[in-house]
């Protein structure tokens, strides 16, 4: 397994890059080939995915979004293909919230994605995406105020990512702040 390759981009194509390392020329497949330039050297985060007949190396500019990847293809019918149409597509962040949201709508317009893989997705992934360390950009502003409060508080970061996971943002932020400390002094 591959974690991550350091190189400079030699070849730029609609669905790869190849980054030449140590005189070995990597096929990446890349979900934005055209974000790099010929001769930059760049470093890619990557997926190595194994089949009996293929062995396809993914290649990501961050770890946020190696990591919606891996998600995405965990869910049964979607696979690096598909997953690959939708990081291209949007911002991590937005992606995760539509997923939280339960927006199958959302997720519709990625190509190859119809409304029962968007379904799909949503009863996997829902409530898998945000990471118990904060790690993970949270869903809203209203979210990232309550954290820095909770923080203020005294409070850690794991207790913190359970409160967010429990508390409704689509109300107002004191009444959210004080659904959060309710949560927490339980």
């Amino acid at each position: 397994m591959y974690r991550y390759i350091k190189g400079v981009v030699t070849q730029i194509t609609p669905q790869h890059i190849v980054v030449e390392n140590n005189g070995i020329g990597y096929l990446v497949l890349s979900p934005i080939p055209y974000q790099y330039k010929i001769g930059e050297e760049t470093t890619l985060v990557t997926y190595l995915h194994v089949r009996e007949d293929l062995f396809s190396l993914y290649g990501f500019k961050d770890d946020e979004t190696l990591q919606l990847f891996l998600k995405l293809i965990s869910v049964s019918g979607i696979g690096p293909k598909s997953a690959m149409s939708i990081v291209a597509y949007d911002d991590s962040t937005k992606i995760i919230t539509a997923i939280e949201q339960g927006d199958a709508k959302y997720l519709t317009k990625f190509p190859g994605i119809g409304m029962k893989s968007a379904q799909q997705i949503i009863l996997d992934l829902k409530g898998k995406l945000v990471s118990d360390d904060l790690d993970v950009k949270l869903i809203s502003d209203n979210s990232k105020d309550v954290a820095a409060a909770l923080e203020a508080l005294g409070y850690n970061k794991k207790e913190i990512a359970k409160a967010i996971k429990n508390v409704d943002f689509d109300q107002e932020l004191d009444k959210a702040l004080k659904s959060a400390l309710s949560y927490l002094l339980k």
